[in-house]
């Protein structure tokens, strides 16, 4: 008997069945479409790629330390006051005023000592304004790379300079020094806003976290240069010796930023959010055609612009209420004691005040923010609570700025005046943070980018708008 071996497979498709379909008279059905496309509402893929995760929050860090480095000049340059007092003092005098907080005789300043704040904000904040504009319009013709080195690299060279000034004596051409040193603020300011432009726009594709990582590093930014005058008070250092601390200490911060940010781009966390994420086509039924054709990579700029311009107003009004104040009017403010020889009113109370408690509660108004998320993705809300700041501007115009020659001092106690500059750097943080981190999520995951540049163009236009009114208001009292 003749051992019969099946070479079938046992798992076979149906037109490999032992009897032919042909042969059986039997049509095999037909599964052929006229249209191969399925039309379909679901666009999310059916599984979700997982994402990279930032090991050890590295990335976090150094989120948190780029936006300390973004405002550097602009701290470092408004805490070394003493230095510029030195700098501008009346070499002819025997009355020498090398301190704000020790002056003796406010009256003795001359009209560089008296102004150089007012002038500082306004070549600071006018060019770094332009600049945040045109980084908005056009920096997408240049790589994000290219921009973020090339304005470090600019901003460390600028720095040595002004480090190197520290020790040459300008006292016979003042004037000479004075326009070398707004001409240097000016090109810093233009590569800072270059840099603040592109590390914002990079944090727009990143969560809300990474956004406020950057705004509170650049307010604690200010708590930092705030520190290292108190502190350089308190060693009794001369104007220069603290200046070319102060300077030294941003040249090292600048090197650091440097290497953090060539270690940031080489992270997979980092170049799985860059990368331009993938937009599914999208086809259409006949008749179902839409009037437009739509391009959903496209990226409009007056697009953006609509989806987040309530958001910028918030921003704006935030920055011009403050910088209105900060630091041309709150540098003026003395304690009402000043004078008794009591060391916290002669010498502590206008750096502390002025500028550590400030800083500390904007740094802390960020912080908090950064946690509650309040009010969520409402714009008119926040626009609305950013015009109520103007409520500040009656507080601080009658404290005890000093001199004075047109408006009363109604506002004589310090404990209010710390009160105010409390509640004045709390709002101004919480603020400002809850809007950067809002508006790029109202865009699109490719409009993202281009949204928080507009929004530190905003930003960029109230810290203008609010320099070029503080000169006005120190003219008023």
């Amino acid at each position: 008997m003749d051992d019969h071996i099946n070479t079938q497979p046992l798992l076979q498709c149906e037109t490999e069945s032992d009897f032919d379909d042909d042969d059986l008279g039997i049509s095999p059905p037909s599964y052929e479409v006229d249209d191969p496309i399925v039309v379909t509402k679901d666009t999310k893929p059916l599984f979700k790629q997982r994402d990279p995760q930032d090991r050890y929050s590295i990335a976090y860090i150094i989120f948190y330390f780029l936006g300390m480095t973004t405002l550097l000049p602009w701290n470092f340059f408004i805490t070394a006051d003493d230095y510029w007092m030195y700098k501008f003092r009346d070499v002819n005098s025997s009355v020498t005023v090398t301190m704000l907080g020790n002056s003796s005789d406010v009256i003795s300043r001359t009209p560089l000592q008296k102004s150089f704040t007012a002038y500082l904000s306004v070549a600071s904040n006018v060019p770094s304004t332009i600049f945040l504009i045109l980084n908005s319009a056009f920096a997408h013709k240049i790589s994000i790379h290219s921009r973020m080195l090339g304005s470090f690299v600019v901003i460390l060279c600028l720095f040595v300079i002004t480090t190197v000034f520290v020790h040459v004596d300008t006292d016979a051409y003042q004037y000479d020094f004075f326009y070398v040193t707004m001409a240097i603020v000016i090109v810093l300011n233009m590569a800072s806003a270059v840099l603040t432009g592109g590390l914002f726009g990079m944090l727009g594709k990143f969560s809300t976290a990474y956004i406020s990582a950057a705004s509170s590093g650049q307010s604690l930014g200010g708590v930092f240069a705030a520190l290292a005058e108190i502190l350089s008070l308190w060693l009794g250092a001369s104007p220069q010796l603290s200046a070319f601390v102060y300077f030294m200490v941003a040249n090292v911060f600048l090197v650091l930023s440097i290497v953090c940010y060539l270690v940031l781009i080489r992270a997979v966390f980092f170049k799985y959010h860059m990368e331009p994420k993938p937009q599914l086509s999208v086809q259409y039924e006949p008749g179902c055609l839409p009037s437009e054709e739509i391009n959903l990579n496209s990226l409009s700029y007056k697009r953006v612009l609509s989806k987040v311009w309530i958001y910028g107003l918030a921003v704006w009004m935030a920055f011009l209420v403050s910088l209105s104040f900060y630091p041309a009017i709150t540098v003026l403010v003395e304690s009402k004691n000043k004078g008794h020889g009591n060391i916290w009113n002669d010498k502590y109370f206008v750096p502390v005040v002025a500028y550590l408690i400030f800083s500390i509660f904007d740094y802390l108004g960020r912080v908090l923010a950064g946690w509650l998320l309040l009010p969520k993705q409402n714009a008119r809300a926040l626009l609305l609570m950013s015009a109520a700041r103007v409520i500040f501007v009656p507080l601080l115009l009658y404290c005890n700025a000093q001199p004075r020659q047109h408006l009363p001092v109604l506002i004589h106690e310090d404990a209010i005046y710390i009160l105010i500059v409390v509640l004045f750097g709390f709002t101004n943080g919480y603020l400002v943070n809850i809007t950067m981190m809002s508006a790029p999520k109202a865009c699109e995951h490719h409009e993202q980018e281009m949204a928080a540049m507009i929004m530190s163009a905003f930003l960029g236009v109230g810290l203008s708008c609010g320099a070029l009114l503080s000169m006005a208001i120190v003219s008023l009292i």
